[in-house]
């Protein structure tokens, strides 16, 4: 297979082009000649060298790609020919734009998370490289190379299905903690199969449910603090989301890739991927989504009249409704959530001497639309409720509302929610009373078991 090459991505690339090594290194030596590069001469066993693995020196990874592109009549660059100027293709999240390598760079970021204990593997992208990644990953039109079809039947396609909805409502309910394993894994398989070929009757379902799977592995992940290799899955589901024809399920990804950026504390390239998103967004429930999270951004900023436009753009989109057939994948996104947006904005306003309306109003009419079955975030709303009347001033109902979001807490296995509970260590902490204390102890227990970095 080609998966066995040095350079897999451009072994595939080459195949798919049609020509002998030999012709590719002629048609190299006369782009290079025609540029001025005279000492530029390469033959077939150059060529197959740098399948090999062999990394061609500057200008012959530009001068390839351009002779590649003019043959498959697709724009390439070094990276989607596995000479990513980043380094090694697995500490990129820029995908190949080809569906075999695709796959090939997620088995690798699968095997590596799977198999690898270390989280330092992978680095975090940020700023122009993870903007100009999602903004060409939305763009992108993938090329299949596999004519054969033995990955995928069905029956198949469907247990896909199931299994990923399964893990969906059990990471919504519980937290990922206890299935994140079985979700990567369930990823490195569809990774294996989609190698093996896809029926085109079934592309579009098998893409559908491989980024429904890719956007909960990348969920999961950054809730048990792997960040990179979340990222990379995210990046995938994008991927997929465009081979299935789904451009919006992609941009929904992306609003996930930007709620970490916000996390991490790094709100300027949260602000750059939804503005990637804006540009893609179609349903008025991704819109919605996209406004609702732009103002949150904002808010994190402390520009409260930008964050108030956002906020009332995703008001008004609600108001109006967002159609009888809103996808599973956005479906989330109601009421309940926006009001849970506007509450962090609220919280992140109020704590920079901004904002009209206090934090706590929002976060009760977060809990009071909440649908069953999304317990994690419940138990967030619960804690922000809690930190925002300390903050406030309401000390005794602070106490209280902190009491039964611990309770909560405990049951639900999440790094967001332990974080969550930093703010309301922070909201306690100038107050020297019984019940403020037994709630600092309470807190601080729970959080020992579930280390965190950062407040969110």
């Amino acid at each position: 297979m080609a998966s066995r090459s040095g350079n897999p991505n451009l072994v595939l690339w080459i195949a798919a082009t049609g020509l002998s090594h030999g012709e590719i290194a002629r048609r190299i030596a006369a782009a290079a000649k025609a540029q001025g590069h005279r000492q530029i001469a390469p033959d077939a066993t150059r060529v197959r060298r740098w399948i090999d693995g062999e990394r061609a020196r500057p200008p012959v990874p530009a001068l390839l790609a351009s002779v590649l592109s003019e043959t498959v009549g697709h724009p390439l660059t070094p990276g989607d020919l596995g000479w990513a100027a980043t380094g090694p293709e697995l500490d990129s999240i820029q995908l190949p734009l080809l569906t075999e390598a695709a796959a090939q760079a997620l088995a690798g970021w699968t095997q590596m998370d799977l198999f690898v204990n270390r989280r330092d593997t992978l680095k975090l992208a940020l700023g122009a490289p993870l903007i100009l990644a999602a903004e060409r990953m939305l763009g992108g039109t993938a090329r299949a190379l596999n004519a054969k079809a033995k990955g995928f039947d069905a029956d198949t396609v469907t247990a896909l299905e199931e299994v990923t909805t399964f893990f969906t409502k059990a990471d919504a309910s519980k937290g990922g903690g206890l299935y994140r394993s079985a979700i990567v894994a369930q990823l490195a398989e569809v990774a294996r199969r989609i190698q093996d070929g896809v029926p085109s009757s079934l592309k579009r379902r098998v893409f559908a449910a491989t980024a429904d799977l890719a956007a909960l592995a990348g969920w999961v992940s950054h809730d048990a603090a792997r960040y990179p290799v979340a990222q990379r899955f995210w990046s995938y589901g994008i991927y997929a989301a465009g081979e299935a024809g789904q451009r919006d399920r992609g941009v929904e990804i992306v609003t996930r890739m930007s709620h970490q950026m916000i996390y991490l504390g790094h709100p300027r390239d949260a602000l750059g991927l939804l503005g990637v998103a804006a540009k893609k967004a179609k349903m008025p429930a991704t819109q919605a989504l996209v406004a609702s999270q732009t103002g949150r951004v904002h808010a994190a900023l402390g520009d409260e009249r930008q964050a108030e436009r956002h906020l009332g753009a995703a008001d008004e989109l609600l108001a109006d409704g967002l159609g009888e057939d809103v996808p599973a994948w956005v479906s989330y996104f109601d009421p309940a959530e926006h009001a849970g947006a506007r509450a962090v904005s609220a919280r992140d306003l109020t704590g920079l001497d901004r904002g009209s309306r206090a934090a706590s109003v929002h976060f009760e009419d977060a809990l009071a639309l909440r649908k069953p079955g999304f317990d994690r975030v419940k138990v967030m709303d619960r804690v922000g409720l809690a930190a925002a009347l300390f903050d406030e001033g309401e000390v005794e109902r602070g106490a209280v509302a902190a009491h039964q979001a611990l309770d909560a807490a405990a049951r639900v296995d999440s790094t967001l929610v332990a974080s969550r509970l930093n703010t309301l260590l922070d909201a306690a902490r100038r107050y020297e009373t019984a019940a403020v204390d037994d709630v600092r102890t309470r807190a601080r227990d729970l959080t020992a078991t579930r280390p965190t970095t950062i407040a969110a």
